[in-house]
């Protein structure tokens, strides 16, 4: 393994279990996986608390389970996710002297021109940086305390979400969503932003439920079981 084997272990362990690699019903040990990756069990074991704090696996009485989310939970989730978000520029639109920050708007837009140029190949880790962007839009708007519920919510939804960047194209297509909706903000489009954020949030749900779905369904039909 190159690099950080800490890292490698890690990224190894998160690939299996987004690949659908690992039963549902099954449950996975430290020692299984060192001997298998061919490692100490210490990494094996911060690489396991990495993946509880991403919400993929969790303890239980003889290892470790994979987490199988609710998607009906998914989806509530979301409605909370979506009324959050669209308060951002919901309030701006309600009272005018609500202003969106514009230096904050600038240095953000300026991270996802930098995107646009060299976009990265599809990796869960996008998610962190999807995250980044909707919490800097709501932040944007002066209200730290719904950013704080949208973080909240997103923490709760990141274990399925990581599945929408693995596709070819979704990450390029993120990016230019991501683009638009910021510059209409900036221009005072508001109207306009609010329809395309709703749009992009229900649209990226839809994505996300369906891979995840499929993934969870071949997880629990061909998945080993791990002692």
């Amino acid at each position: 393994m190159s690099g950080s084997l800490r890292d490698q272990v890690y990224l190894r362990l998160r690939d299996q279990v987004l690949d659908g690699q690992w039963s549902a019903t099954g449950r996975f040990t430290e020692p299984r996986l060192a001997r298998e990756l061919g490692v100490s069990r210490t990494p094996v074991r911060e690489a396991l608390t990495r993946l509880l704090a991403d919400g993929l696996v969790q303890r239980e009485d003889y290892g470790y389970a994979i987490v199988v989310p609710s998607m009906a939970k998914i989806r509530d989730l979301y409605e909370v996710r979506i009324a959050v978000e669209l308060r951002g520029i919901g309030r701006a639109i309600e009272n005018p002297s609500v202003r969106h920050d514009p230096e904050a708007l600038a240095a953000e837009l300026a991270h996802w021109y930098a995107l646009r140029a060299d976009p990265p190949a599809p990796t869960p880790e996008f998610v962190l940086e999807d995250e980044r962007f909707h919490a800097a839009l709501l932040a944007s708007s002066g209200n730290p305390e719904l950013v704080e519920a949208l973080n909240s919510v997103v923490r709760r939804i990141r274990v399925v979400r990581m599945y929408d960047f693995l596709v070819e194209g979704r990450i390029e297509t993120s990016i230019a969503e991501h683009i638009e909706i910021m510059e209409r903000v900036r221009a005072a489009e508001l109207d306009k932003a609010l329809r395309l954020l709703h749009e992009h949030i229900g649209a990226s749900l839809e994505i996300v439920v369906e891979r995840a779905t499929r993934a969870l369904t071949a997880r629990n039909s061909h998945g080993p079981s791990i002692a």
